[in-house]
């Protein structure tokens, strides 16, 4: 029971952790992105991954967790993969409109439940299926408004859905697969994430700005937007990594549409952004999926335990389950007899 009720805490730790730290990164993005003119998402990012690797490389030296080294090859493909899934994102925001990448991140859940589904043999009920339409319907009001269609922008769109589904899936399979935390294989990882942002942001924020990042003057309260941006960033990754670890890729694009719908109210709020009945309709329809998902899950992980309860062996060593011992001295005793 105490390992179950810490590990119930760890994921809503790390939950709260996510919705925090991105509602927070995304509003000091849009402030340093919109009112400083600093555009350059993709080099931005690759700022973020070194600060991370940064910071997770004082924290090793500070014994906050014990590094486990993983098969070079599976942790180089799998950084440069999730590497290329931000440029590819960040390459359909700019060749398509708003509304169309939007739709984009939309797809993102259906993809990646066809791919476990498909691949992983991973079964999804049907409320959990209808919960999750409801949770992209409601999103969708709320946050698309216009569709315009581009062959390039399309392509693009398509690599970064199945680049990201891919990365988020493998951020699950490979903590669970070969027994490391989150912590350390975003340390393992963050590096080569860093490295083809680095190498290609530049080349990407150019391409979508027209504007070079190393010609750009920088002023002491962008550099202070900056930095407070990388540090903002190091509690995102490591959350990302976190929470997909705890729970699933669905469940961490659930959580990510609540972002959303956070970001749009404190939009409304904080920054007076335009806000109609669409948006609050919108947001409302999204809710109620969040919380039929939630409830969903929590139901059948409850019939998943207790079903795996009554499937142990009836007859085991009085020292290993105290708790039972009563009931198991009596089945024990009749099959002797």
């Amino acid at each position: 029971m105490g390992e179950k009720s810490s590990f119930q805490l760890g994921v809503i730790g790390a939950l709260f952790l996510s919705v925090a730290s991105s509602v927070s990164i995304v509003i000091c993005n849009k402030a340093l992105m919109s009112n400083l003119g600093f555009k350059f998402a993709t080099t931005l990012t690759s700022w973020h991954l070194m600060v991370t690797y940064c910071s997770l490389r004082v924290a090793l030296r500070l014994n906050f967790f014990e590094n486990k080294p993983i098969d070079m090859k599976t942790v180089m493909l799998f950084g440069i993969l999730n590497g290329v899934s931000i440029g590819l994102l960040n390459l359909s925001l700019g060749f398509n409109s708003i509304g169309f990448y939007q739709m984009t991140k939309l797809a993102i859940i259906p993809f990646t439940v066809m791919l476990e589904t498909i691949f992983l043999k991973k079964q999804f009920s049907q409320k959990i299926k209808f919960s999750l339409s409801v949770l992209l319907l409601g999103v969708g009001i709320a946050s698309v408004t216009d569709l315009q269609l581009n062959f390039v922008g399309t392509i693009l769109s398509l690599l970064a859905i199945v680049t990201t589904c891919v990365g988020q899936i493998l951020t699950n399979t490979i903590q669970k697969k070969l027994n490391v935390s989150s912590t350390q294989l975003l340390y393992q990882s963050a590096p080569f994430q860093a490295a083809i942002l680095f190498l290609t942001g530049p080349f990407v924020d150019q391409l979508l700005t027209k504007q070079n990042v190393f010609n750009y003057k920088y002023s002491s309260v962008v550099l202070g937007f900056i930095i407070l941006s990388c540090l903002i960033a190091v509690f995102v990754n490591f959350s990302t990594f976190l929470v997909i670890g705890k729970t699933s890729p669905v469940t961490y694009q659930v959580l990510g549409h609540l972002k959303t719908c956070l970001v749009l109210a404190f939009g409304y709020t904080l920054l007076h952004d335009p806000f109609t009945s669409r948006n609050i309709i919108g947001i409302l329809i999204a809710i109620v999926g969040m919380g039929m998902y939630s409830y969903f899950c929590t139901n059948e992980t409850k019939r998943k335990q207790i079903v795996d309860v009554s499937s142990l062996p009836q007859i085991k060593e009085r020292d290993t389950t105290p708790l039972l011992a009563n009931n198991q001295d009596k089945e024990s005793k009749d099959s002797a007899v």
